[in-house]
């Protein structure tokens, strides 16, 4: 099996207590390591309430839960940690804002810079994406599996890839070295439900290390 591990993002717009079974069909189809909570365009009451639906789903199932974004609001809720882009805020704000005990993960789209400044200011993981055409969120940022394979080859820092990523093209990004790729439509919009999408995954990723072995 690969060491890579699958890390769950949700949709940007959901109904919490009906996504809450959903979601606990997902984590009990295969190994999930992370689920990441991301809603767009909502209150501060509405994030609160999804995250005391949808939490102890993942917390049951000893799946980190991550706020995109707040880190204040991840502090506060019982969250494992957050998610930021550096855009949102300085790394090393949130993680004053997190404490030393929560996760802090930063979107470092396709820079070398930004993720040496983010392993530098506290972050516990890098993100690089998109890798591929995303229906999930527009970016004109594209980045490059040599991005993940230098990251890995020198830094111990977990590396997450993102964006566009599927059962079908998952392969070069486990062998370049991600240690999570983090998937959006390729589990919530399976057709055959997100059960199937988590297998899909986490099969797709095991071949993917076993043709590397």
């Amino acid at each position: 099996m690969t060491d890579c591990q699958l890390y769950l993002v949700t949709p940007e717009s959901l109904d919490p207590h009906a996504f809450a079974p959903t979601l606990a069909r997902a984590l009990d189809a295969g190994p999930v390591a992370a689920v990441q909570l991301r809603l767009k365009n909502v209150s501060d009451d509405a994030i609160r309430r999804a995250i005391d639906a949808l939490r102890p789903v993942a917390h049951e199932r000893d799946v980190a839960f991550i706020l995109n974004d707040r880190p204040d609001l991840a502090r506060s809720t019982g969250c494992d940690g957050a998610h930021v882009g550096m855009d949102d805020m300085t790394v090393e704000e949130a993680r004053r804002i997190l404490g030393d005990d929560l996760q802090l993960g930063v979107s470092c789209y396709d820079s070398r810079d930004m993720a040496m400044r983010a392993g530098e200011g506290g972050a516990d993981y890098v993100a690089f994406g998109a890798f591929f055409p995303s229906v999930s969120k527009e970016t004109s940022v594209r980045a490059g599996t040599d991005l993940l394979t230098w990251w890995s080859g020198m830094m111990e820092l977990p590396v997450v890839a993102i964006g566009g990523i599927t059962p079908g093209n998952c392969a070069p990004l486990v062998r370049a070295g991600a240690d999570f790729l983090a998937v959006i439509s390729a589990v919530w919009s399976h057709p055959d439900g997100p059960d199937a999408g988590v297998r899909a995954m986490n099969a797709a990723m095991d071949a993917a290390a076993d043709s590397v072995d």
